[in-house]
């Protein structure tokens, strides 16, 4: 990793539809699907997904701060899930599929925090957030096959209901914010 770059570490539901989007915003260097914030060391996402790990299904997004801030990403997070449902994105249910930002140093934490406090006294939504803002602790990869997995799978079903509409707002919401496609 370049010693410019840092790391954000965010939940928001599915990490197929947190990595298809930050694999597209400017200044996004890479993106890797995992699970944090658990008790259970390199858990496996059957593990993960029967909810007794802790773990929430996270995506760490390496970034260039000079491109893109901190607070721009979590402008984009919170823009593509819906922070305000417990445990709980859409179909998807369990504490694996919380909203949580794992801050990695006490800027994150500070940035995390005001941009909810922002957002709620914006009252954008009607419910209470419930985004869980926590000290990073240990990241571990998910499986090969989960990395790239929208754009690997952009026809299996759950691409097509669930990621590929989130992929979509976000182009709408965030065009001047899109890394340059070569012609």
């Amino acid at each position: 990793m370049n010693a410019n770059h840092q790391i954000a570490t965010l939940a928001g539901g599915c990490f197929w539809c947190l990595e298809a989007v930050f694999d597209e915003l400017n200044g996004v260097v890479s993106v890797e699907s995992g699970y944090s914030g658990g008790h259970v060391d390199n858990p496996s996402y059957k593990a993960v997904c029967n909810g007794d790990t802790g773990h929430a299904e996270v995506v760490q997004v390496t970034f260039d701060p000079s491109v893109i801030s901190y607070r721009d990403l979590l402008t984009v997070f919170f823009t593509i899930h819906d922070p305000t449902t417990l445990n709980r994105q859409g179909a998807d249910v369990g504490t694996q599929y919380r909203s949580a930002i794992f801050y990695h140093d006490e800027t994150q934490r500070a940035d995390a925090e005001a941009v909810i406090r922002e957002l709620t006294e914006s009252r954008l939504w009607a419910n209470p957030i419930v985004t869980e803002v926590a000290p990073f602790t240990k990241f571990y990869m998910a499986e090969d096959y989960h990395q790239e997995y929208f754009a690997n799978n952009p026809s299996q079903p759950y691409c097509m209901a669930v990621v590929a509409p989130k992929v979509v707002k976000f182009r709408k919401h965030f065009t001047e914010r899109l890394k340059k496609q070569s012609v």
